[in-house]
């Protein structure tokens, strides 16, 4: 019984490097970040259809 209380008494705890909060909005902050960056290119194709319209010979 000596050597199990010994063990458990030299147990430490490694604290977090940042508030437990934080794990969840930095993945959410980055979610968000790159949906802004996709929501940005997404009239890129409509924006520059009469450049491809005249180089492609027909629809296939």
């Amino acid at each position: 019984m000596n050597v199990i209380a010994t063990i458990a008494a030299e147990e430490t705890l490694n604290p977090l490097w940042a508030p437990s909060w934080v794990f969840g909005v930095v993945p959410l902050v980055a979610f968000f970040l790159l949906g802004f960056v996709v929501f940005t290119y997404r009239d890129v194709a409509n924006r520059h259809s009469n450049k491809s319209d005249n180089s492609h010979g027909g629809h296939h």
